[in-house]
C-alpha cells in the first residue's frame, strides 16, 4: 500500500471515530428535562433473518492476535521447536497450540468449546483455516507430550517470541526483572486423572509451581506436579532457567522473590554467588558457586519461615534495635475524600462474640543469619506483630507475631525490603486470573504431563494478551496519554482485555491478496487497537 493510500485511510478511519464518538457522547449525555414516561428499552416486534451475503464475526479483534502472532513467528517456533506428529495432515503443531489459546481469547472457556468456534465459517474464515482441530483432536495432541522434555521445548518456544516482543522496548524496561515463584492447587474430582493426590488442605488435584515476570504479570515457566508435592520442590530450577531467559533479554538486574515454602531449599547461596552466564547456560550446568562471589546483578527476597530459633534471636534484640513500621497509602485520592460506609460485619461480629484479631502496631528490625544449608550470612528483616485478640467488646489478651524476610540487598532499607515482599503477593492475583479469568488452570485431559501441556498453551492466551499490550505504539506527539493506555491495558483483567479489544462486530471480506476486517461498530478503545494492527505493519496512527 503506499503512502498517500495509507493517508487517507487514517484520515477516513479519523473522521469516523471522530463522528463515532459525537454520536455515542450525545445519546449518554444526561441534560435535565421532563420525566420519561415510558421505560428506555422499548424495542419489540423483533424479528431475526439470515443474511445471504454479509457475514459478520463477533469476535473481531481475533485478527489482530493472530497477526502478532504472526509477526512475532511465534508459530514458527512452535514449528521449529516441538515435533510431536509424524505428518502434518492437516494441522502442524503451531495450529493446535494457538486453536487452544485463541479459543480462550475469543470467549471460550474450556476444550469442549472448540466444537463452536469450528463451526462458525466466518471464524475459520477470519483466520484463514479450511478447518480447526476438534476438542477430541485437541486432547489427542495433548496426550502426544509424553516427557518434561516435550513440554520445556514448548515453553522455550514461546519464550523466543516472548524475547522479541521485549525487544521491541524501551531501554528502561531492561532495567530489573523481578521474578516471582509460587505454587497453587489445581483441584479435580476426577478420579482416574495420573499424577493427582492429595495436597495439604485435603484437596486433590495437581500443585503446579509458576515463576512469573512481575513487570508484566507474564506467566514466563510453569511446572506440573503431584498434588502431594511441597511448594519449593524443583523451583530453584525453573527460577534459573527464568534468570538464564532474563540474562538474554538484557535485564541488567535481577530480584528472585518467593514465600516462605519457596526460600526453604539449598539454592540461597546459588543464587547469591551466581553472576549471570553469558552464554545463556544455568548454575547447574557449572558447578561452580564461589567464582561468582563478586556478583551484583542478582537478588533475592524470600519469606522465611517462624522458627523458634528465629523468633528467640528477634526477641533477644534491644528495645532501640525496632522501629516504627509506617506503610504509605495505597492509592491517593484524587478528589475530595467521601463519608465511608458503615461496616456492617465488624457489628455482625462484635455482636454474636465471635473472635477478632486487631492489628495494633508494626515493628522493623534486622539482624544477620546463616541458614543452615548456606555458607553465607544475609540480612534477615523481622517484622514484628503486637496484634490484639477479641470476644465481642471484651480484649482477652495481646501478643506478638513475627514475619521473617531473607535478603541479600544490602542496599535496600528494611521498610524496603517489608515492601517489596508483600508486593509479591500480586502473583496471586495473576494465579486467580489465569484460574478464574483464563481458564488456563484446569485438567480437561487424563495424566499429568498432557494437562501440564494444557495448560501452558492455555497460558498463552494471558501471554498475547500482555503482548499486545506491551507492542502498543506510543506516539511522540501524544506520549503521557499513550503509555498511560498501555499500562491500562496491561494491568486488566483477562475478561476486561476481552470485552474491550476482541468483541469487535467486523465483516470479513477477502479481495485484492488481502483479509479484510470491515468493522461495523465503535468503541472507546478501537483507537489503541488500531495502533495495534498498524504497528504490526511497520506504522501506527497518529
Amino acid at each position: 500500500m503506499s503512502a498517500t493510500l495509507r493517508k487517507k485511510r487514517a484520515a477516513r478511519q479519523k473522521n469516523f471515530f471522530q463522528q463515532a464518538r459525537r454520536r455515542i457522547k450525545k445519546r449518554l449525555s444526561n441534560p435535565p428535562g421532563p420525566e420519561r414516561p415510558v421505560p428506555m428499552m422499548t424495542a419489540s416486534n423483533i424479528h431475526y433473518e439470515q443474511a445471504n451475503r454479509v457475514r459478520g464475526l463477533s469476535a473481531g479483534g481475533i485478527g489482530a492476535i493472530l497477526l502478532m502472532a504472526r509477526k512475532i513467528e511465534l508459530d514458527k517456533e512452535i514449528d521449529r521447536s516441538l515435533h510431536l506428529l509424524k505428518r502434518h495432515l492437516p494441522y502442524h503443531e503451531s495450529d493446535h497450540v494457538l486453536n487452544i489459546a485463541l479459543n480462550l481469547i475469543a470467549g471460550g472457556k474450556c476444550i469442549e468449546h472448540l466444537e463452536r468456534r469450528r463451526n462458525d465459517e466466518v471464524y475459520l474464515d477470519a483466520l484463514g483455516a479450511e478447518r480447526i482441530p476438534d476438542p477430541t483432536t485437541a486432547g489427542d495432541f495433548c496426550r502426544r507430550f509424553a516427557s518434561e522434555a516435550d513440554v520445556l521445548a514448548l515453553m522455550n518456544a514461546i519464550n523466543e517470541s516472548r524475547l522479541r516482543v521485549w525487544a521491541q522496548q524501551p531501554d528502561a524496561f531492561r532495567e530489573q526483572a523481578i521474578l516471582d515463584a509460587d505454587g497453587t492447587m489445581v483441584a479435580t474430582d476426577a478420579e482416574c486423572k495420573q499424577g493427582v493426590d492429595i495436597g495439604h488442605d485435603g484437596q486433590w488435584g495437581y500443585h503446579p509451581l509458576l515463576v512469573s515476570l512481575a513487570n508484566t504479570a507474564e506467566p514466563l515457566f510453569l511446572l506440573n506436579r503431584s498434588g502431594n508435592r511441597p511448594s519449593q520442590e524443583r523451583a530453584g530450577e525453573y527460577l534459573n532457567k527464568a534468570i538464564a531467559l532474563c540474562a538474554r533479554a538484557g535485564f541488567r538486574k535481577i530480584l528472585l522473590r518467593g514465600d516462605t515454602r519457596i526460600a526453604e531449599n539449598k539454592d540461597l547461596d546459588l543464587w547469591d554467588d551466581r553472576v549471570l552466564p553469558r552464554d545463556g547456560t544455568t548454575i547447574a550446568e557449572t558447578g561452580d558457586l564461589d567464582s561468582w562471589d563478586d556478583a551484583e546483578n542478582i537478588r533475592f527476597i524470600f519469606g522465611y519461615a517462624a522458627y523458634d530459633v528465629l523468633k528467640a534471636r528477634a526477641d533477644e534484640l534491644p528495645d532501640e534495635a525496632y522501629g516504627f513500621l509506617e506503610r504509605p497509602p495505597r492509592y491517593a485520592i484524587p478528589t475530595a475524600p467521601r463519608q465511608p460506609p458503615e461496616r456492617v460485619k465488624p457489628e455482625i461480629v462484635r455482636r454474636r462474640g465471635f473472635k477478632t484479631i486487631h492489628l495494633l502496631e508494626e515493628m522493623i528490625a534486622e539482624f544477620d543469619y546463616r541458614p543452615v544449608a548456606c555458607k553465607k550470612s544475609y540480612r534477615m528483616i523481622v517484622l514484628r506483630k503486637r496484634v490484639g485478640i477479641d470476644k465481642g467488646q471484651m480484649r482477652l489478651f495481646e501478643e506478638y507475631r513475627y514475619f521473617f524476610s531473607i535478603t541479600n540487598d544490602r542496599d535496600l532499607s528494611a521498610e524496603e525490603v517489608v515492601f517489596s515482599a508483600n508486593d509479591r503477593c500480586d502473583q496471586e492475583n495473576l494465579i486467580a486470573r489465569l484460574k478464574g479469568g483464563v481458564h488456563a488452570l484446569t485438567t480437561p485431559v487424563d495424566n499429568l504431563v498432557s494437562n501440564w501441556a494444557y495448560m501452558v498453551m492455555a497460558g498463552l492466551a494471558w501471554s498475547l494478551k500482555a503482548w499486545s499490550a506491551l507492542l502498543v505504539p506510543v506516539s511522540p506527539r501524544h506520549e503521557a496519554k499513550h503509555e498511560a493506555e498501555k499500562r491500562t491495558l496491561l494491568r486488566m483483567e483477562f475478561a476486561t482485555y476481552c470485552a474491550a479489544f476482541i468483541p469487535m462486530p467486523c465483516q470479513i471480506v477477502r479481495g485484492g491478496r488481502r483479509l479484510l476486517y470491515r468493522m461495523l461498530s465503535w468503541n472507546p478503545w478501537q483507537g489503541v487497537f488500531l495502533r495495534l494492527v498498524e504497528g504490526l505493519h511497520g506504522c501506527w496512527l497518529c
